[in-house]
This record gives C-alpha cells, sequence and structure tokens, in this order.
C-alpha cells in the first residue's frame, strides 16, 4: 500500500487475470477463429468466412439437437428445483416445532448426506451405473422387476418417444441432491421467529412454504435456474456413455456437445465443430442473461 492502492490491486489481480486471459479467453478466440476455416486437423486451415455457419442453419441434426435443448432447459430445471424444495423444505421446517424453533423431519442430517451422495460419483460411473438400470432384460434393475411379475419390459433407451426422458430422469437424479443442500443452506439463513409469527397467525405449511420460503429463497433459485440451465446445454457424459450410439436412436437423444465431438473426432471437421462451439458459446450466454434479467426482483429483506 506504500505505493498506492491500485499498484497494490494490480499486483493481487495479475496472476489470476492472466490465468483467465491465457486458458479461457484465448481458446475461446481460437475456436472463433477456427470456425471461419474449413480445417480437417492435418492440412493447413484455408480461409472460408461464414460458411460453417451457413451449413448450420441447413443441417437437421443441428436443429434436432437445438430442440433437445429447449425440452433440457424446460424439464431439467423445473424437475429438480420442484424436488431439491420439496426435500429441503422437509429437511428444514417440515417436523415439529421444538421450544418455539421449526425442526426438520427426523433424520434430516442422515438424509442430506444421502441426497447428497450422486455428487461424489463420476459422471461416467453414473451413465454406467443407470446402463444396468436401463436394460431391456431380466438382468436391468427395472426390466427384471416388471417380467418377475409378468408384464413386458420397457426398451428405456432404444424407443425414441422414451430415450430423452430416460436421460433427462438421470439428469436429475445426479442433480437433485446439490440442490437439496444448497436450499437447505438457503432456508438454515432465514430467521426461525418468521417461521413462528407465521404459524401464530395461522399459516399451514403449504402457506409457509409458498409464502415463507419462496420468496426469501429467491435469490438463491435464481442462481439454480442459470446452473441448471447451463447443465442443461451440456449432458455431453450422459447422453455419450447412456445413450445408443451416442445420441441414438436416430439422434432421439443427441445433444450439441455430441454433435461437436461428432464433427470433430469422427468426422475431423473441426472448422464446422468449431461453428457448433460459437453457437453453443451464445446460446448459453444468451440463456443466462435472459435468466437473470427476466427473474430479477427486488431482494426480501429479512
Amino acid at each position: 500500500m506504500r505505493h498506492g492502492k491500485y499498484p497494490f490491486v494490480i499486483g493481487f489481480l495479475f496472476a489470476p487475470v492472466t490465468l483467465y486471459v491465457v486458458f479461457v479467453i484465448a481458446p475461446y478466440a481460437q475456436a472463433f477463429q477456427i470456425s471461419m476455416t474449413n480445417w480437417r486437423g492435418l492440412s493447413a486451415p484455408q480461409w472460408v468466412g461464414f460458411d460453417n455457419y451457413r451449413r448450420l442453419l441447413d443441417d437437421g441434426r443441428f436443429w434436432q439437437a437445438v430442440q433437445h435443448h429447449g425440452v433440457l432447459l424446460l424439464a431439467l430445471p423445473l424437475i429438480t428445483i420442484a424436488i431439491a424444495l420439496f426435500f429441503a423444505f422437509l429437511l428444514n421446517v417440515g417436523g415439529r416445532s421444538v421450544g418455539g424453533q421449526r425442526q426438520g423431519v427426523r433424520g434430516a442430517k442422515f438424509y442430506r448426506v444421502v441426497f447428497f451422495f450422486p455428487q461424489v460419483l463420476a459422471v461416467a460411473i453414473i451413465a454406467v451405473l443407470f446402463q444396468m438400470v436401463y436394460r431391456p432384460n431380466e438382468s436391468g434393475l427395472i426390466n427384471g422387476v416388471l417380467m418377475k411379475i409378468g408384464l413386458d419390459p420397457v426398451l428405456f433407451l432404444i424407443r425414441p418417444n422414451l430415450a430423452l426422458w430416460s436421460i433427462i430422469a438421470v439428469l436429475v437424479w445426479q442433480a437433485v441432491g446439490f440442490y437439496v443442500v444448497l436450499f437447505s443452506a438457503g432456508m438454515a439463513s432465514i430467521p426461525g421467529e418468521i417461521y413462528e409469527a407465521a404459524e401464530m397467525d395461522g399459516a399451514s405449511k403449504v402457506m409457509l412454504f409458498f409464502r415463507v420460503t419462496l420468496p426469501l429463497l429467491w435469490d438463491t433459485l435464481q442462481v439454480a435456474w442459470v446452473y441448471l440451465g447451463i447443465a442443461a446445454f451440456d449432458a455431453f457424459a450422459i447422453v455419450a456413455v447412456l445413450s445408443v450410439d451416442s445420441g441414438g436412436p436416430d439422434g432421439a437423444t443427441t445433444v450439441l456437445a455430441v454433435e461437436i465431438y461428432r464433427n470433430a473426432f469422427v468426422y475431423s471437421k473441426y472448422g464446422y465443430a468449431s461453428a457448433m462451439g460459437v453457437a453453443l458459446f451464445f446460446l448459453t450466454l444468451t440463456f443466462a442473461a435472459l435468466t437473470l434479467r427476466l427473474t430479477k426482483r427486488e431482494s426480501v429483506e429479512y
């Protein structure tokens, strides 16, 4: 500080900003540059301008992946947040009052650990586990039970109308535990006096949830929605491992990350794959900006 405030601040920011520019900004800039070429990985890249982006407009597989992202953007945040809020409410204020303080259900600490357990597993391991759950024969967890009681097996990952929703179920199962813990932390910061005052006014548990908990958790919900939306634009590992033929059957579960991988490392179309990556970048950025804008509201003080 002897040399002034600004040299002191710049000294602390220099290293992290440099690392961010080298490992984040520079690869993005390189991807933009490659997307303007027809580079195939071996020969020298030739400049083609916006030709790759014009091809995207006529690529049915690209639009099929975008459509799946639209389904994921609606289903994944809605289902995950609804389930996580329900369980977090039970774990924090769903029990009886003790000494004027609202308590969670019995064994709440144990349940938090159980809910969070999927977060410690690698995504690829989760996909392999659900391959065994969804197997279309007697060795599958679900179909094994169905066949033992005399019902026909369900082809979860083979039927096009079921495959995407089966993968969404896995994404929800994998994500919900983290948001249970996140919402539980937010609910734990709400003063118990607020719940006590609401109960004295005759509020039921349903009213406590909608009139007290939700308004005071709005900022946390906003962040959760953005994070889940970004996850919906990814889903690469689950789709690549769990789906038939990495995005099948017949593209019924494909997402942009899978198409980027396929074009880059199977067809060696690095320029076209980079154009898809740029499109995915702007879709994700637009979603985050719109979500933060549309869900913006005044903070509730307590």
